[in-house]
């Protein structure tokens, strides 16, 4: 894993700075009428990766940002910066990781090894849910809730691959959704 971590690492730069750019791969789509959601985010649930059932109620009144995480993609340095988006943010954001191996098989772990991965190398401190899909008919609630406009108010579309980004607003409604190029860095 070093080498492969080594060359994700160097490449990972040169895609955001060419991105930046080039405005390539960035898909920012915003919840412009502020519609609310008819189906509540607080009262969803998710498992997370040591199996323990979290429910959303607690977090409300922070903005909450969702991200589907796979630790062999070119985006996986992304792990930095949403811990550090975390730690400096985290009274008014909390940062949820749902690994998925549903792009490219870039996520073959069990929990256990995506945990540990997430820690040693990147320093992950924050949740971390059971690997599970974020696409097709088998995805997760949470990912059903946030692709499904009769849930969420407004979005239909699915993440594209790994590290796409959903932004909840503090009264639980899809608010924003940035795709795997935008630095979480940038969001708040």
């Amino acid at each position: 894993m070093g080498i492969l971590k080594k060359i994700i690492t160097k490449f990972y730069g040169l895609r955001m700075k060419i991105s930046k750019l080039t405005g390539m791969g960035i898909d920012i789509s915003t919840n412009n009428k502020k519609i609310k959601s008819p189906e509540s985010f607080y009262t969803l649930e998710a498992k997370a990766n040591n199996g323990e059932v979290v429910g959303f109620e607690k977090f409300r009144g922070k903005k909450v940002l969702l991200v589907n995480l796979a630790s062999q993609c070119g985006y996986t340095p992304q792990y930095n910066e949403l811990e550090e988006l975390y730690q400096l943010h985290k009274n008014k954001i909390t940062v949820l990781g749902f690994p998925s191996n549903d792009f490219g098989g870039q996520e073959p772990g069990t929990d256990e090894e995506i945990e540990q991965f997430c820690k040693v190398n990147f320093g992950v401190t924050f949740p971390l849910f059971h690997k599970d899909h974020v696409t097709g008919n088998d995805k997760q609630p949470v990912y059903q809730w946030l692709c499904n406009a009769d849930k969420n108010g407004w979005n239909n579309e699915e993440p594209f691959w790994n590290f796409y980004k959903y932004l909840v607003d503090e009264q639980g409604n899809l608010d924003k959704i940035f795709s795997s190029s935008v630095s979480p860095l940038t969001i708040i």
